[in-house]
Protein backbone atom coordinates (compact mmCIF):
# COMPACT_ATOMS: atom_id res chain seq x y z
CA UNK A 1 0.00 0.00 0.00
CA UNK A 2 1.34 3.54 -0.93
CA UNK A 3 -0.34 6.69 1.16
CA UNK A 4 -0.39 9.44 -0.68
CA UNK A 5 -0.99 13.06 1.48
CA UNK A 6 -2.48 15.88 -0.16
CA UNK A 7 -0.26 18.55 1.56
CA UNK A 8 -0.71 21.53 -1.13
CA UNK A 9 -3.64 23.79 -0.38
CA UNK A 10 -2.83 27.02 0.49
CA UNK A 11 -6.47 27.48 2.82
CA UNK A 12 -7.10 30.72 4.60
CA UNK A 13 -10.32 30.03 6.82
CA UNK A 14 -7.69 30.00 9.97
CA UNK A 15 -6.66 33.51 8.63
CA UNK A 16 -4.52 34.91 10.72
CA UNK A 17 -3.19 31.98 11.71
CA UNK A 18 -3.16 29.92 8.29
CA UNK A 19 -1.64 32.79 5.03
CA UNK A 20 -0.92 30.92 1.48
CA UNK A 21 2.87 31.69 2.91
CA UNK A 22 2.02 29.38 6.02
CA UNK A 23 -1.26 27.18 5.55
CA UNK A 24 -2.53 25.25 8.24
CA UNK A 25 -0.92 22.15 7.19
CA UNK A 26 2.17 23.30 8.91
CA UNK A 27 0.65 24.93 11.92
CA UNK A 28 0.68 23.21 15.45
CA UNK A 29 -3.07 23.56 16.30
CA UNK A 30 -3.12 21.65 19.91
CA UNK A 31 -0.13 19.60 20.31
CA UNK A 32 4.08 20.54 19.29
CA UNK A 33 3.53 18.71 15.97
CA UNK A 34 2.30 20.46 12.86
CA UNK A 35 -1.11 18.84 12.00
CA UNK A 36 1.59 17.46 8.49
CA UNK A 37 3.58 15.40 11.50
CA UNK A 38 0.76 13.99 12.88
CA UNK A 39 -0.36 12.99 9.48
CA UNK A 40 3.12 10.93 8.83
CA UNK A 41 3.15 9.74 12.21
CA UNK A 42 -0.60 8.44 11.62
CA UNK A 43 0.86 5.79 9.11
CA UNK A 44 4.45 5.05 10.46
CA UNK A 45 3.05 1.98 12.22
CA UNK A 46 1.29 0.64 8.59
CA UNK A 47 4.06 1.54 5.91
CA UNK A 48 7.56 2.41 5.89
CA UNK A 49 8.64 6.63 4.76
CA UNK A 50 9.45 5.13 1.35
CA UNK A 51 5.76 4.19 1.12
CA UNK A 52 4.67 7.58 2.01
CA UNK A 53 4.13 10.10 -0.97
CA UNK A 54 3.16 13.87 -0.15
CA UNK A 55 1.83 16.02 -2.74
CA UNK A 56 2.47 19.40 -2.19
CA UNK A 57 3.75 22.60 -4.67
CA UNK A 58 6.51 24.32 -5.00
CA UNK A 59 6.12 27.01 -2.51
CA UNK A 60 5.81 24.49 0.06
CA UNK A 61 8.77 21.89 -0.36
CA UNK A 62 11.00 23.39 2.02
CA UNK A 63 8.53 23.41 4.91
CA UNK A 64 7.54 19.77 3.83
CA UNK A 65 11.28 18.60 3.64
CA UNK A 66 11.44 20.15 7.17
CA UNK A 67 8.68 18.13 8.78
CA UNK A 68 9.58 14.73 6.88
CA UNK A 69 12.77 15.20 8.54
CA UNK A 70 11.15 16.25 12.38
CA UNK A 71 9.34 12.76 12.13
CA UNK A 72 12.46 10.54 11.33
CA UNK A 73 10.19 9.91 7.79
CA UNK A 74 13.41 12.03 5.00
CA UNK A 75 12.72 8.48 2.88
CA UNK A 76 9.09 9.61 1.85
CA UNK A 77 8.69 10.90 -1.30
CA UNK A 78 7.14 14.59 -2.19
CA UNK A 79 5.63 14.95 -6.05
CA UNK A 80 5.29 18.88 -6.92
CA UNK A 81 2.51 20.51 -8.57
CA UNK A 82 2.93 22.93 -11.38
CA UNK A 83 -0.32 24.85 -10.54
CA UNK A 84 -2.66 24.16 -7.77
CA UNK A 85 -5.18 21.81 -9.46
CA UNK A 86 -7.74 20.47 -6.61
CA UNK A 87 -7.22 16.72 -5.25
CA UNK A 88 -8.90 14.52 -8.31
CA UNK A 89 -5.44 15.44 -10.24
CA UNK A 90 -3.42 15.41 -7.73
CA UNK A 91 -4.10 12.27 -7.13
CA UNK A 92 -3.95 11.26 -10.84
CA UNK A 93 -0.39 12.79 -10.79
CA UNK A 94 0.57 10.63 -7.54
CA UNK A 95 -0.63 7.63 -9.15
CA UNK A 96 1.27 8.10 -12.31
CA UNK A 97 4.58 8.52 -9.76
CA UNK A 98 3.95 5.42 -7.97
CA UNK A 99 3.27 3.20 -11.34
CA UNK A 100 6.50 5.36 -13.10
CA UNK A 101 8.93 6.46 -10.18
CA UNK A 102 8.36 3.77 -7.67
CA UNK A 103 7.58 0.59 -9.80
CA UNK A 104 4.67 0.01 -8.23
CA UNK A 105 1.98 -2.74 -9.50
CA UNK A 106 -1.32 -1.53 -11.45
CA UNK A 107 -3.43 -3.08 -8.52
CA UNK A 108 -0.93 -1.57 -6.15
CA UNK A 109 -3.50 -0.24 -3.17
CA UNK A 110 -3.24 3.52 -2.42
CA UNK A 111 -4.32 5.14 0.58
CA UNK A 112 -5.96 9.32 0.01
CA UNK A 113 -5.37 10.83 2.78
CA UNK A 114 -5.65 14.77 4.15
CA UNK A 115 -2.91 16.81 5.29
CA UNK A 116 -4.75 19.15 8.10
CA UNK A 117 -7.22 17.05 10.07
CA UNK A 118 -7.33 15.62 13.11
CA UNK A 119 -7.80 12.18 13.91
CA UNK A 120 -8.24 9.92 17.31
CA UNK A 121 -7.71 7.82 18.57
CA UNK A 122 -4.69 6.87 16.24
CA UNK A 123 -5.16 3.03 16.76
CA UNK A 124 -8.90 3.16 16.06
CA UNK A 125 -7.87 4.39 12.58
CA UNK A 126 -5.14 2.74 11.75
CA UNK A 127 -7.69 -0.16 12.26
CA UNK A 128 -10.07 1.50 9.76
CA UNK A 129 -7.00 2.05 7.22
CA UNK A 130 -6.13 -1.72 7.00
CA UNK A 131 -10.07 -2.74 6.65
CA UNK A 132 -10.28 -0.40 3.54
CA UNK A 133 -7.20 -1.59 1.89
CA UNK A 134 -8.63 -4.68 2.27
CA UNK A 135 -11.82 -3.72 0.66
CA UNK A 136 -9.85 -1.32 -2.15
CA UNK A 137 -7.57 -4.48 -3.25
CA UNK A 138 -10.83 -6.11 -4.21
CA UNK A 139 -11.81 -3.01 -6.94
CA UNK A 140 -13.78 -1.23 -4.37
CA UNK A 141 -13.66 2.47 -4.71
CA UNK A 142 -13.84 3.30 -0.94
CA UNK A 143 -14.08 5.84 1.42
CA UNK A 144 -14.44 6.55 5.10
CA UNK A 145 -17.65 8.09 6.79
CA UNK A 146 -17.14 9.87 9.72
CA UNK A 147 -20.16 9.24 12.18
CA UNK A 148 -22.28 12.69 13.05
CA UNK A 149 -22.28 13.69 16.39
CA UNK A 150 -24.47 16.58 15.54
CA UNK A 151 -26.69 18.60 12.68
CA UNK A 152 -23.08 19.70 10.84
CA UNK A 153 -23.84 22.40 8.22
CA UNK A 154 -20.52 22.85 6.96
CA UNK A 155 -19.67 19.17 5.70
CA UNK A 156 -20.42 16.90 2.55
CA UNK A 157 -22.31 13.82 4.07
CA UNK A 158 -22.56 10.15 2.74
CA UNK A 159 -25.74 8.39 2.28
CA UNK A 160 -25.16 4.27 3.66
CA UNK A 161 -26.72 1.61 1.70
CA UNK A 162 -26.63 -2.13 1.75
CA UNK A 163 -24.65 -3.65 4.86
CA UNK A 164 -21.41 -5.45 3.32
CA UNK A 165 -20.49 -6.88 7.04
CA UNK A 166 -17.45 -4.08 8.16
CA UNK A 167 -18.66 -1.58 5.41
CA UNK A 168 -21.85 -0.22 3.47
CA UNK A 169 -22.29 0.20 0.09
CA UNK A 170 -22.32 3.79 -1.10
CA UNK A 171 -25.44 5.32 -2.11
CA UNK A 172 -25.09 8.71 -2.68
CA UNK A 173 -22.90 11.68 -1.70
CA UNK A 174 -25.11 15.24 -0.44
CA UNK A 175 -23.48 17.99 -0.49
CA UNK A 176 -23.48 20.25 2.48
CA UNK A 177 -27.12 20.35 3.94
CA UNK A 178 -29.22 23.30 5.65
CA UNK A 179 -29.66 22.69 9.71
CA UNK A 180 -33.01 21.03 8.93
CA UNK A 181 -31.69 18.56 6.35
CA UNK A 182 -28.46 17.72 8.68
CA UNK A 183 -30.94 17.17 11.90
CA UNK A 184 -32.74 15.06 9.12
CA UNK A 185 -29.58 12.93 8.15
CA UNK A 186 -28.55 12.52 12.00
CA UNK A 187 -31.91 11.26 12.74
CA UNK A 188 -32.02 8.59 9.95
CA UNK A 189 -28.85 7.04 11.32
CA UNK A 190 -27.36 5.88 7.82
CA UNK A 191 -25.60 9.00 6.90
CA UNK A 192 -21.80 10.05 7.26
CA UNK A 193 -19.41 13.18 7.42
CA UNK A 194 -17.44 12.80 4.33
CA UNK A 195 -14.03 12.67 5.96
CA UNK A 196 -12.13 13.29 2.70
CA UNK A 197 -10.13 10.29 2.80
CA UNK A 198 -9.90 7.09 0.25
CA UNK A 199 -8.79 4.17 -0.37
CA UNK A 200 -8.71 2.54 -3.91
CA UNK A 201 -6.68 0.55 -6.76
CA UNK A 202 -4.41 1.98 -8.96
CA UNK A 203 -6.18 0.79 -11.97
CA UNK A 204 -9.24 1.76 -10.38
CA UNK A 205 -8.44 5.40 -10.06
CA UNK A 206 -7.21 5.45 -14.00
CA UNK A 207 -10.30 3.98 -14.54
CA UNK A 208 -12.68 5.46 -13.32
CA UNK A 209 -11.17 8.80 -14.28
CA UNK A 210 -11.16 7.74 -17.75
CA UNK A 211 -15.09 6.80 -17.85
CA UNK A 212 -15.76 9.98 -15.55
CA UNK A 213 -13.24 12.51 -16.24
CA UNK A 214 -11.86 12.07 -19.27
CA UNK A 215 -10.46 16.02 -19.30
CA UNK A 216 -8.28 14.72 -16.33
CA UNK A 217 -7.44 11.38 -18.14
CA UNK A 218 -6.64 12.55 -21.55
CA UNK A 219 -4.08 14.78 -19.86
CA UNK A 220 -1.85 11.48 -18.24
CA UNK A 221 0.76 10.67 -20.78
CA UNK A 222 3.12 8.05 -21.57
CA UNK A 223 4.91 8.30 -18.51
CA UNK A 224 5.39 10.39 -15.10
CA UNK A 225 7.48 13.29 -16.01
CA UNK A 226 5.15 14.17 -18.78
CA UNK A 227 1.96 14.17 -16.99
CA UNK A 228 4.10 16.31 -14.65
CA UNK A 229 5.56 18.63 -17.23
CA UNK A 230 1.52 19.02 -18.52
CA UNK A 231 0.00 18.81 -15.13
CA UNK A 232 -1.60 22.34 -15.55
CA UNK A 233 -3.61 21.37 -18.65
CA UNK A 234 -6.05 19.54 -16.16
CA UNK A 235 -9.05 20.73 -14.73
CA UNK A 236 -9.02 22.07 -11.23
CA UNK A 237 -11.63 19.72 -9.99
CA UNK A 238 -12.03 18.14 -6.52
CA UNK A 239 -12.03 14.10 -6.48
CA UNK A 240 -15.33 14.25 -5.12
CA UNK A 241 -16.75 15.88 -8.22
CA UNK A 242 -14.77 14.12 -10.39
CA UNK A 243 -15.48 10.70 -9.19
CA UNK A 244 -16.53 9.87 -6.09
CA UNK A 245 -20.08 11.42 -6.55
CA UNK A 246 -20.44 9.30 -10.02
CA UNK A 247 -18.83 5.80 -9.37
CA UNK A 248 -20.72 2.47 -9.11
CA UNK A 249 -18.20 1.04 -6.88
CA UNK A 250 -18.72 3.03 -3.76
CA UNK A 251 -18.36 1.63 -0.39
CA UNK A 252 -18.05 3.55 2.85
CA UNK A 253 -16.14 2.54 6.09
CA UNK A 254 -17.71 4.09 9.30
CA UNK A 255 -14.77 6.21 11.72
CA UNK A 256 -15.88 5.92 15.25
CA UNK A 257 -13.55 8.13 16.41
CA UNK A 258 -12.67 11.75 17.06
CA UNK A 259 -12.44 13.34 13.49
CA UNK A 260 -11.98 17.27 12.90
CA UNK A 261 -11.40 19.05 9.94
CA UNK A 262 -10.13 21.96 11.61
CA UNK A 263 -12.03 24.24 9.22
CA UNK A 264 -12.48 27.01 11.20
CA UNK A 265 -12.02 28.77 14.07
CA UNK A 266 -15.24 27.52 15.99
CA UNK A 267 -13.44 23.40 14.87
CA UNK A 268 -10.52 25.08 16.89
CA UNK A 269 -12.29 26.08 19.92
CA UNK A 270 -13.71 22.53 19.55
CA UNK A 271 -10.70 20.68 19.53
CA UNK A 272 -8.52 22.48 22.45
CA UNK A 273 -9.23 22.39 26.13
CA UNK A 274 -11.13 24.73 27.94
CA UNK A 275 -10.64 25.73 31.86
CA UNK A 276 -14.07 25.96 33.94
CA UNK A 277 -15.80 28.49 32.36
CA UNK A 278 -15.90 27.05 28.92
CA UNK A 279 -13.03 29.00 27.44
CA UNK A 280 -10.02 28.11 25.54
CA UNK A 281 -7.14 29.59 25.62
CA UNK A 282 -3.74 29.91 24.23
CA UNK A 283 -0.90 32.32 24.87
CA UNK A 284 -0.79 34.87 27.62
CA UNK A 285 -4.36 35.12 27.84
CA UNK A 286 -5.88 37.24 31.13
CA UNK A 287 -10.26 36.07 30.74
CA UNK A 288 -12.73 38.25 34.02
CA UNK A 289 -15.76 37.30 33.59
CA UNK A 290 -15.79 35.49 30.11
CA UNK A 291 -17.44 32.70 28.99
CA UNK A 292 -17.29 30.06 25.99
CA UNK A 293 -14.75 31.92 24.48
CA UNK A 294 -11.52 31.15 22.41
CA UNK A 295 -8.86 33.54 23.06
CA UNK A 296 -5.27 32.62 21.02
CA UNK A 297 -2.44 34.97 21.41
CA UNK A 298 1.23 34.83 20.05
CA UNK A 299 2.81 37.97 20.83
CA UNK A 300 1.04 40.12 23.53
CA UNK A 301 -1.29 39.91 26.56
CA UNK A 302 -5.06 40.08 25.39
CA UNK A 303 -7.17 40.52 28.19
CA UNK A 304 -11.07 39.99 27.76
CA UNK A 305 -13.63 41.40 30.12
CA UNK A 306 -17.16 39.91 30.15
CA UNK A 307 -16.99 38.01 26.78
CA UNK A 308 -19.09 35.42 26.00
CA UNK A 309 -19.28 33.18 22.78
CA UNK A 310 -16.62 35.47 21.57
CA UNK A 311 -13.34 34.57 19.34
CA UNK A 312 -10.42 36.88 19.95
CA UNK A 313 -7.06 35.35 17.76
CA UNK A 314 -4.04 37.93 17.57
CA UNK A 315 -0.58 37.46 15.44
CA UNK A 316 2.01 39.34 15.71
CA UNK A 317 0.66 41.94 12.70
CA UNK A 318 -3.50 41.35 13.10
CA UNK A 319 -5.69 41.00 15.91
CA UNK A 320 -9.10 38.71 14.65
CA UNK A 321 -12.41 39.56 17.04
CA UNK A 322 -15.73 37.36 15.80
CA UNK A 323 -18.66 36.07 16.92
CA UNK A 324 -18.63 32.24 17.36
CA UNK A 325 -20.47 30.47 14.84
CA UNK A 326 -19.42 33.36 12.16
CA UNK A 327 -16.13 31.83 11.50
CA UNK A 328 -17.01 30.45 8.20
CA UNK A 329 -17.04 34.37 7.02
CA UNK A 330 -13.67 34.44 7.66
CA UNK A 331 -12.89 33.40 4.05
CA UNK A 332 -14.95 36.77 2.80
CA UNK A 333 -12.64 38.59 5.27
CA UNK A 334 -9.72 37.41 2.89
CA UNK A 335 -10.87 37.87 -0.04
CA UNK A 336 -11.83 41.46 1.09
CA UNK A 337 -8.04 42.33 2.04
CA UNK A 338 -7.01 40.40 -1.31
CA UNK A 339 -8.94 42.96 -3.15
CA UNK A 340 -7.86 45.80 -1.56
CA UNK A 341 -3.61 44.53 -2.19
CA UNK A 342 -3.42 43.93 1.80
CA UNK A 343 -0.28 42.08 2.16
CA UNK A 344 -1.28 40.75 5.59
CA UNK A 345 -4.03 38.67 3.26
CA UNK A 346 -0.96 36.27 2.33
CA UNK A 347 1.99 36.78 4.27
CA UNK A 348 3.17 36.94 8.03
CA UNK A 349 5.70 39.16 9.55
CA UNK A 350 7.85 36.27 9.65
CA UNK A 351 8.67 34.49 6.50
CA UNK A 352 10.45 31.25 5.92
CA UNK A 353 12.68 30.05 3.01
CA UNK A 354 14.51 27.31 2.18
CA UNK A 355 17.53 29.13 3.63
CA UNK A 356 16.04 30.26 6.89
CA UNK A 357 13.31 33.28 7.78
CA UNK A 358 12.67 36.71 7.94
CA UNK A 359 10.86 38.61 10.36
CA UNK A 360 9.99 41.84 9.56
CA UNK A 361 10.66 44.54 12.59
CA UNK A 362 8.79 47.51 11.50
CA UNK A 363 10.21 50.26 9.58
CA UNK A 364 9.10 53.86 8.57
CA UNK A 365 9.67 56.18 5.23
CA UNK A 366 13.57 55.58 4.08
CA UNK A 367 13.86 52.85 6.54
CA UNK A 368 13.36 48.70 6.77
CA UNK A 369 14.63 46.25 9.83
CA UNK A 370 14.41 42.53 9.53
CA UNK A 371 15.62 39.99 11.26
CA UNK A 372 17.36 37.32 9.65
CA UNK A 373 18.04 33.36 10.73
CA UNK A 374 20.01 31.63 8.44
CA UNK A 375 20.43 28.08 8.62
CA UNK A 376 23.39 26.51 8.91
CA UNK A 377 25.25 25.76 5.49
CA UNK A 378 22.78 28.23 4.13
CA UNK A 379 22.97 31.49 2.51
CA UNK A 380 21.12 34.24 0.43
CA UNK A 381 22.38 34.31 -3.37
CA UNK A 382 24.31 37.01 -4.50
CA UNK A 383 22.40 40.37 -5.05
CA UNK A 384 22.50 44.00 -5.48
CA UNK A 385 19.90 46.95 -5.26
CA UNK A 386 20.33 50.08 -7.20
CA UNK A 387 18.04 52.10 -4.42
CA UNK A 388 18.75 51.04 -1.41
CA UNK A 389 21.60 50.19 1.01
CA UNK A 390 21.98 47.27 3.61
CA UNK A 391 23.36 47.44 6.91
CA UNK A 392 23.86 44.25 8.68
CA UNK A 393 24.68 43.17 12.44
CA UNK A 394 25.29 39.83 13.18
CA UNK A 395 23.68 39.12 16.78
CA UNK A 396 24.34 35.60 16.96
CA UNK A 397 27.08 32.73 15.03
CA UNK A 398 29.39 33.68 12.39
CA UNK A 399 28.61 35.36 8.82
CA UNK A 400 31.07 34.84 5.64
CA UNK A 401 29.95 38.46 3.70
CA UNK A 402 31.11 38.97 0.36
CA UNK A 403 30.88 42.67 -0.75
CA UNK A 404 32.11 42.94 -4.30
CA UNK A 405 35.30 41.01 -4.58
CA UNK A 406 35.78 40.90 -0.98
CA UNK A 407 35.03 37.94 1.54
CA UNK A 408 35.39 38.64 5.33
CA UNK A 409 34.25 36.77 8.46
CA UNK A 410 31.67 38.56 11.35
CA UNK A 411 31.29 37.62 14.41
CA UNK A 412 28.87 38.07 17.11
CA UNK A 413 28.23 41.98 17.80
CA UNK A 414 30.26 42.99 14.65
CA UNK A 415 28.12 44.48 11.76
CA UNK A 416 28.77 46.02 8.20
CA UNK A 417 27.90 48.21 5.40
CA UNK A 418 26.88 47.72 1.98
CA UNK A 419 26.24 50.55 -0.02
CA UNK A 420 23.51 50.63 -3.07
CA UNK A 421 25.10 49.20 -6.56
CA UNK A 422 27.32 46.84 -5.10
CA UNK A 423 26.84 42.82 -5.22
CA UNK A 424 27.06 41.02 -1.82
CA UNK A 425 26.33 37.67 -0.42
CA UNK A 426 25.99 36.35 2.83
CA UNK A 427 26.31 32.52 4.00
CA UNK A 428 26.20 30.83 7.22
CA UNK A 429 29.69 28.31 7.02
CA UNK A 430 29.04 27.25 11.29
CA UNK A 431 27.05 24.63 12.92
CA UNK A 432 24.63 26.59 15.07
CA UNK A 433 22.36 28.97 13.56
CA UNK A 434 22.98 32.54 12.07
CA UNK A 435 21.06 35.49 13.23
CA UNK A 436 21.25 39.23 11.87
CA UNK A 437 19.73 42.07 12.29
CA UNK A 438 19.52 43.91 9.26
CA UNK A 439 18.79 47.65 8.10
CA UNK A 440 17.81 48.91 4.88
CA UNK A 441 18.05 52.72 3.58
CA UNK A 442 16.78 54.35 0.97
CA UNK A 443 14.05 55.86 -0.99
CA UNK A 444 12.58 52.93 -2.82
CA UNK A 445 12.36 49.78 -0.98
CA UNK A 446 9.54 47.51 -2.62
CA UNK A 447 10.61 43.69 -3.39
CA UNK A 448 11.06 44.75 -7.28
CA UNK A 449 14.82 46.74 -6.34
CA UNK A 450 15.97 43.10 -4.87
CA UNK A 451 18.47 42.18 -8.77
CA UNK A 452 19.53 38.64 -7.97
CA UNK A 453 22.65 37.34 -9.33
CA UNK A 454 22.71 34.13 -8.84
CA UNK A 455 20.23 31.74 -7.22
Amino acid sequence: MKVIILAGGGGTRLFPLSRKCMPKQFLAIDQDKTLLAETIERFKNLVKPEDIVIVTNQEYIHHVKSELALCGASEAHIVVETEPRNTAPAIALAAQYCLDELGCAKDEVMFISTSDHIIRPVVVFQNAVTKAAEFASKGNFVTFGVKPTKPETGFGYIEAGEDLHGAYKTSAFKEKPDLETAKAYLAKGNYYWNSGLFAFRVDVYQNEIRQYAPDIHKELKANYRETAANFSNMPNISIDYAVAEKSKLGVTIPLNLYWNDVGSWDAIYDVLDKDDFGNALQGDCLPIDCSNSLMLGQSRLIAGIGLDNIMVVETSDVILVAQKGESQKVKDLVDILKARGRKEATEHTTMYFPWGSATSLGGGRGYKMKRLVINSGEGLATRMHYHRSVHWIVTQGTAEVTIGDVVQMLHSNESVFIPMTTKYGLQNPGKMSLVVIEVENGEYLEDDDVVLLTQ
